[in-house]
């Protein structure tokens, strides 16, 4: 079960994707995070369902330091074998 995710709001320079990258391996979750142009993260999530449910409530919430102000979730056909943190698009 993989999902695309684009997380809106103050994400950016609150240790979102560091701690996001820590989440999914906590959970077992694959896929990877990075930071958009536009001030936005981006992810890609993959897992049994109750990980990828477990991450994508996890980025409504964010980092202490974050205020998210959406999450998009879309389906995404592709599997992944660990979690990255990408450099920014």
């Amino acid at each position: 079960m993989a999902k695309h995710l684009i997380i809106s709001g103050r994400v950016q320079g609150v240790n979102f994707r560091e701690s996001m990258r820590y989440e999914a391996e906590r959970l077992g979750v694959t896929g990877w995070v990075r930071n958009r142009r536009d001030g936005s993260v981006e992810a890609v999530v993959d897992g049994d369902p109750s990980g990828v449910e477990a991450i994508i409530a996890w980025a409504r919430r964010g980092p202490r330091a974050g205020l998210v102000a959406s999450v998009e979730v879309s389906d995404i056909a592709r599997s992944f074998s660990g979690f990255a943190r990408l450099p920014n698009e």
